[in-house]
């Protein structure tokens, strides 16, 4: 297990370092509810007082539930300036706009809500001098279980080492609301989604294969499928002549 006491030493030192470095006055991101979020969110305000997380419910009922709950309970709790912003209507506009010249594939239209959250993210920090926090970890960044251009944007990530495993030892560290700790990783897209159901696979065997490298045969091979099907999204965009 990971010092965590030096470790949140560390990692907020490289939250001020950052604000230092961009001249920005603070950070903004986005406060889903879930364990990543409530880690960085923590991260943040032990770094600087000027920390703003955002609610962005879209259309699902959880986000209006249970996310928002648990989203507001780790603000209460670390006296984390909260707002929300409701992409519900602007989500159904541009779905509106979108099926006149072509029917959005599932896929494609999960990916919508993320991309309207990272927009309202840049939209609020830039018009306050702010970074963007990202919330991601390293097993969804492993298995690319992110969106491109949409959680993957961001000016900082403070956790993107961490497993799963670990970001859960660092609340209970952090003595974070058992309800954070205790719910199923979901990405809140639609009632009843969960990251382990979406990706066929544990967090605890995504876990043990990247801290260990080791895992059964259809593991291995489901999480390396996985990363190889994702590494665009890891790799900067082709350029001509570049």
């Amino acid at each position: 297990m990971r010092d965590y006491k030096k470790e949140l030493k560390d990692r907020v030192e490289f939250i001020k370092g950052m604000l230092k470095s961009s001249g920005c006055s603070g950070v903004v991101y986005g406060n889903s509810g879930g364990k990543d979020s409530a880690l960085v969110g923590i991260l943040c305000k032990k770094a600087t007082d000027n920390v703003l997380g955002v609610i962005m419910p879209c259309q699902s009922k959880q986000n209006f539930g249970s996310d928002m709950s648990d989203a507001l309970k780790v603000a209460e709790k670390f006296d984390i300036e909260t707002v929300t912003v409701d992409l519900s209507d602007v989500k159904s506009e541009i779905c509106t706009s979108i099926e006149r010249i072509c029917k959005i594939t599932d896929a494609a239209g999960v990916n919508i809500a993320p991309r309207l959250r990272m927009t309202t993210l840049y939209a609020i920090a830039q018009s306050r001098g702010a970074l963007v926090a990202g919330t991601g970890n390293r097993s969804e960044g492993y298995m690319g279980y992110f969106t491109k251009w949409g959680d993957g944007a961001y000016d900082f990530n403070p956790i993107a080492d961490l497993t799963v495993t670990e970001i859960y030892e660092f609340l209970r560290f952090l003595d974070a609301p058992r309800e954070i700790i205790e719910k199923a990783p979901s990405a809140g897209l639609y009632e009843g989604q969960t990251d382990e159901k979406d990706m066929g696979i544990s967090y605890a065997a995504i876990d043990n294969y990247i801290l260990t490298g080791k895992g059964t045969p259809e593991e291995i091979e489901k999480i390396e499928a996985a990363h190889r099907k994702s590494l665009h999204k890891l790799n900067p965009s082709a350029k001509y002549g570049g």
